[in-house]
């Protein structure tokens, strides 16, 4: 997948390149507990999240929500829509996310990226 500018790389127990192709990717995140993927949005793409072991939060402003996903439930972020994700009650977690399809970017809102 073509890359644009990186703002931040979230430091998380671990990530796995599931596949990559040009304008899409699959990665296995997995956070332990106290650990999240700070505020940030994608310009062009979408990200679409499948909870593996949790249950974990993905928090969107504007609009405003937090979706609590269980193991096996998704939900879907759209361009430009800043989103926030950790464990249920910090708890740890993992998820695939489907990323595409066009150019990434992770574009941080806000100024810590550790919360």
């Amino acid at each position: 997948m073509k890359e644009t500018s990186r703002a931040f790389t979230a430091k998380i127990a671990g990530r796995e390149t599931v596949m990559e192709g040009a304008d899409m990717r699959a990665v296995v995140l997995t956070l332990d507990a106290g650990q999240c993927i700070p505020w940030h949005y994608h310009s062009t793409i979408t990200d679409a999240f499948v909870c593996l072991t949790g249950p974990m939060v993905v928090e969107t402003r504007a609009p405003r929500n937090a979706y609590t996903l269980n193991p096996g439930e998704r939900c879907a972020v759209p361009p430009m829509t800043a989103h926030h994700v950790h464990g249920s009650n910090d708890g740890p977690c993992s998820f695939l996310i489907l990323q595409g399809a066009g150019e990434y970017d992770n574009v941080l809102v806000g100024g810590d990226p550790e919360r």
